[in-house]
């Protein structure tokens, strides 16, 4: 049933994304629009797997989901650096040069910072809300949703010529 639900929500992901790959056309408020929209649908999906998957007693949900609530917006505040990554290097595709590799390339790596960064400082929280073994529990199933993301992003995004 588990991975019903999984394959539900990848399949959902990877159709809305292409909506979204679709409205380049478009104006700027469109592509962002666009962006809430999936990023709300996706949130959404997400906590309904993390609901399903963790199985929390009330005491553990009561403190797992404020705390959630608070890193998944962290998320988001980091995932619009990579939103501005993305948006700059298609804009900058056709003309890439060295200098405009290197500044995406700094701007990646600091992105890549920040998420490991928000992983390392939430931990020991929902450690202490839910024990070690849900947190670390959590934060597989976290991990792995993301990695979907990003394989569907990878697959979408041309490399660098």
């Amino acid at each position: 049933m588990q991975s019903i639900r999984v394959l539900a929500i990848l399949a959902i992901a990877l159709t809305t994304s292409g909506a979204i790959a679709q409205t380049s056309g478009t104006a700027q408020g469109d592509l962002d629009t666009d962006i809430a929209l999936l990023r709300s649908d996706i949130q959404a999906q997400k906590n309904d797997i993390i609901a399903h998957s963790m199985q929390f007693t009330d005491a553990q949900a009561k403190a797992f989901w404020p705390l959630y609530r608070d890193y998944s917006h962290q998320q988001q505040v980091i995932g619009d650096q990579r939103v501005s990554i993305i948006k700059d290097y298609a804009s900058q595709y056709a003309t890439m040069d060295d200098a405009k590799a290197e500044v995406l390339m700094d701007r990646w790596l600091n992105y890549d910072e920040a998420k490991t960064k928000l992983r390392s400082t939430y931990y020991p929280q929902f450690r202490d809300a839910v024990g070690a073994k849900q947190a670390v529990k959590f934060f597989q199933i976290d991990q792995r949703l993301n990695m979907l993301v990003d394989l569907k992003l990878a697959s979408e995004i041309p490399i660098v010529q």
